[in-house]
């Protein structure tokens, strides 16, 4: 999800009350809600979980377990050096570090499951295993959530009474939950569907407002489909398949793009849903790899990796003769 949405979480819990049981409540909340997005500066670490996003950081092990006392550390520190300074008010409320690693630890359990939500999905057992999980249940910016945890915050704060948050809260996850379940329906839709697929790969992806209809991404067979589905029309239906997209990820120049291009190799370790397109051109073939979830059969834009390959005699001469 996106960084906004993140913070006005953490800040709907510290609305509920828990940003007076310690000094600093409420930068433990926000701050905590977004710290796994550190990873976003560590692209270049030669440790591939944490160079990923939504990696190690996301995970349970090392953005829920490991950094939240990091981070309550780090707050403490910058309160005794405040102390010190004089600059914390005479009637400010105790420095409680009990609660502030609490408060830490909940803001940080936030995170990874409001980015389990979109199609991007998040490695939550890293660095255990780099399987991704995701539940398509909210666009990674949903308009709705902004609704409601502002009013929230903005009443509560209006009030001094935390019962506008915790309302807020409610319906954020009444409202994913629901999310969840149109998911999940669009996936036995499909399957429901003739001729009745067995995909090895499902993505139900949410629109930003309409947020009741989905894109059904699924491969099958090494090829790519798409349909709509919205369960106002038929509940147990898809509607407007689209064209067929033959991934050809075995395709050997693929392979060989693969194995010759450390880039094309890191992009795969993030994609779920890849597919190739090969331009032979002269005895070279540009190999351009793409996510399904993120970009059209003509894989223009981002979310793309392409690398060159050099043809083989054979094949160069067959490049030519083709011409």
């Amino acid at each position: 999800m996106d960084n906004l949405t993140h913070s006005l979480v953490g800040w709907a819990l510290a609305e509920t009350g828990l940003k007076n049981r310690t000094r600093k409540g409420l930068a433990a909340c926000v701050l905590a809600a977004n710290m796994p997005d550190i990873d976003v500066f560590f692209g270049w670490a030669p440790w591939a979980p944490l160079a990923m996003h939504r990696g190690f950081t996301h995970g349970l092990v090392g953005g829920v377990l490991l950094m939240p006392p990091l981070l309550a550390g780090l707050l403490w520190l910058l309160d005794r050096w405040q102390d010190r300074q004089g600059r914390i008010a005479g009637d400010a409320l105790p420095m409680r570090f009990g609660w502030l690693m609490a408060l830490c630890y909940l803001g940080a359990l936030t995170h990874p499951l409001l980015d389990l939500q979109n199609v991007y999905a998040v490695q939550l057992m890293s660095p255990l295993s780099d399987r991704w999980f995701h539940t398509d249940g909210l666009f990674i910016v949903s308009p709705w959530l902004l609704v409601f945890l502002g009013l929230g915050i903005w009443r509560a704060r209006r009030k001094v009474r935390g019962w506008p948050a915790v309302a807020a809260l409610a319906a954020t996850l009444g409202f994913v939950l629901l999310n969840i379940g149109v998911s999940y329906l669009a996936g036995k839709a499909l399957r429901m569907s003739a001729p009745y697929p067995v995909p090895d790969r499902v993505f139900a992806s949410p629109g930003p407002v309409l947020f009741w209809q989905r894109e059904v991404i699924w491969r099958q067979d090494g090829a790519i489909r798409r349909a709509h589905y919205s369960p106002l029309k038929r509940v147990f239906a898809l509607e407007h398949g689209a064209a067929v997209l033959i991934d050809n990820m075995a395709d050997p120049l693929v392979q060989r793009a693969i194995g010759s291009s450390a880039e094309v190799r890191d992009f795969l370790d993030w994609s779920q849903l890849p597919f190739a397109l090969i331009k032979q051109t002269g005895c070279k073939a540009q190999v351009t790899i793409g996510d399904a979830r993120f970009t059209g059969p003509e894989a223009r834009g981002g979310f793309t990796v392409s690398a060159m390959v050099p043809l083989q005699a054979t094949e160069c001469r067959a490049s030519v003769a083709s011409r």
